[in-house]
């Protein structure tokens, strides 16, 4: 069951971190103007239309990452004990790295490798916690698989906690490679977190008064609390991130986002079935496979062609992404609509997901 107590001042701390996003944000792009980190946005104020190219404060994901991080500190005021003080401890360690990676990455400009390579070593503090908190290395099969299989349950090991580093890694990517117009990144990774957060409540409301059932519970709870504080202070970023931008959220905002959702799933002892949520980015993953291994030329920037002379943006047929292949589909569509359109996308396949995940759960 929910405690109201807890659950009453997760949601006030996080109502509070919203309302210091927002004062904050017009606060800190002053400063990101000032050491020179900005941009343009690519896809808007063309010279062929007469329109000035406006320079637009990056790195605004420092913002809400560090306001979440506070969050995460206080709420370790109201779970004492030795197990839960583990658990939030190994979840601030890994989403602190990943903010600070993704920091260094927008100043610095970090190579494919590096950013392969360092969210594995973020998500170690994950891994000693899952087996610390009761985590099991088994994988249980829905009914109709264990009837064809033969076996309900398969036990590999340490093959589960490679699974784990493996799914911070992608987690941590896919937000980053899956974006490229106003307001996707932000909105893809709310609808994630508050089907993460839906999943969570409807596992507390249905559990007993069985040891297993309370572990699950208690697992459900605290990956509710990660959730809760990400939801609202993305609110606040994406109230500026939102077409037409007047901040760029930078890799900082891409990496935090998807560590916190990884955190969520494996803490909250759901890490084999989180990546039902992540449909959108499975897709878009696979559709960039052949660029991010070398076998089509890379650019930096994968965007869309935007034309000056309607004002929509065009695919780009070697730009291996979904936003492209959904402009292929659709025709060129304006900024503003294929966001819409690729949400949608987004809560279609994550209310699919959520469904599976009641399902395999027998909900």
């Amino acid at each position: 069951m929910i405690d109201p107590f807890s659950f009453i001042v997760v949601v006030a701390c996080s109502a509070t971190a919203l309302l210091v996003t927002l004062k904050l944000i017009p606060v800190v792009s002053q400063w990101t103007l000032k050491a020179d980190l900005w941009g343009y946005d690519l896809n808007k104020g063309h010279p062929k239309d007469g329109k000035e190219r406006v320079k637009v404060p990056e790195t605004m994901g420092i913002v809400p990452s560090i306001i979440y991080l506070l969050c995460l500190i206080f709420f370790q005021l109201f779970f004492p004990d030795s197990k839960s003080l583990a658990t939030w401890n190994a979840a601030l360690a890994s989403i602190g790295f990943t903010v600070l990676l993704g920091f260094v990455d927008d100043v610095l400009e970090l190579r494919w490798r590096y950013k392969l390579i360092l969210p594995a070593f973020a998500s170690l503090p994950l891994v000693m916690a899952y087996n610390v908190t009761g985590g099991t290395t088994k994988v249980v099969f829905p009914s109709f698989m264990a009837d064809i299989v033969g076996f309900s349950t398969l036990n590999i090991g340490l093959l589960h906690l490679v699974y784990i580093d493996l799914l911070s890694i992608f987690a941590s990517n896919s937000i980053n490679i899956y974006a490229g117009i106003n307001g996707l990144e932000v909105g893809q990774s709310m609808i994630i977190a508050l089907f993460i957060a839906a999943y969570n409540i409807i596992c507390m409301l249905q559990g007993s008064n069985t040891e297993e059932s309370a572990f699950i519970s208690d697992a459900a709870q605290f990956s509710l609390y990660v959730v809760i504080p990400f939801i609202f202070v993305s609110a606040g970023l994406f109230i500026f991130n939102r077409y037409p931008s007047c901040v760029f959220i930078g890799d900082t905002y891409t990496y935090f986002a998807g560590m916190v959702l990884a955190v969520a799933g494996i803490l909250g002892h759901f890490s084999k079935s989180l990546l039902v949520l992540f449909i959108p980015q499975l897709i878009n993953f696979t559709l960039s496979l052949p660029q991010l291994v070398g076998i089509v030329p890379c650019p930096r920037h994968r965007l869309p062609r935007y034309d000056p002379a309607d004002g929509k943006l065009h695919a780009v047929k070697n730009h291996l992404t979904l936003i492209n292949f959904a402009l292929r589909l659709t025709g060129p569509m304006e900024e503003r609509t294929i966001c819409h359109v690729l949400l949608g996308f987004q809560v279609a396949c994550c209310s699919a997901g959520l469904a599976f995940m009641l399902w395999a759960k027998g909900l």
